[in-house]
């Protein structure tokens, strides 16, 4: 099975159908994410104190272009980390930790949403309402099983009151 950046690379025509940008634009934003995350772990590596050498520890499981991949991947089509994980063949814990470190990076790249634009509730919500209110708009709330924390504090504030389903 070939991974969703090769399968980009080899179909370049159907990055837009899978990322919601064309292929060109996708090399842009990888170059400029590049250097903003070459930018950030240079900042990283002059504060820190280093016990081990540069260089030493595991290697990264995706390369940083499939690590983009996958958090665009993840803001086009809106899958659990755990299918995502399973696409780019990292646990659901990797996919997860890759998403929230590249998604302030391409947030400086992107153009954000029209509530995301929002900063005055007050005077920018009847404009987003008066949006709405001219299409439709439909909502899927099914709850999704989740790993539930071990200790009790932390368990209330997860606890959504259904009972198990006995799987």
């Amino acid at each position: 099975m070939t991974s969703p950046f090769e399968y980009i690379n080899a179909h370049q025509n159907e990055t837009k159908r899978l990322l919601g940008i064309d292929y060109q634009h996708l090399q842009q934003l990888i170059h400029q994410a590049e250097l903003k995350h070459l930018e950030i772990q240079d900042r990283k590596e002059a504060s820190k104190t280093r016990i081990i050498a540069r260089g030493g520890g595991r290697n990264a499981s995706l390369s940083i272009p499939e690590q983009i991949v996958l958090t665009l991947t993840y803001l086009r089509q809106h899958i659990t980390f755990q299918l995502l994980g399973l696409l780019f063949n990292v646990c659901e814990s990797t996919a997860n930790h890759i998403f929230h470190y590249w998604l302030p990076i391409l947030q400086t790249f992107l153009p954000e949403s029209l509530f995301a634009q929002l900063r005055d509730p007050e005077s920018d919500w009847a404009v987003a309402q008066e949006i709405l209110e001219q299409n439709e708009l439909l909502i899927d709330s099914s709850e999704q099983e989740r790993e539930r924390p071990t200790d009790k504090q932390e368990q209330k504030k997860h606890y959504s009151g259904y009972k198990k389903n006995g799987l």
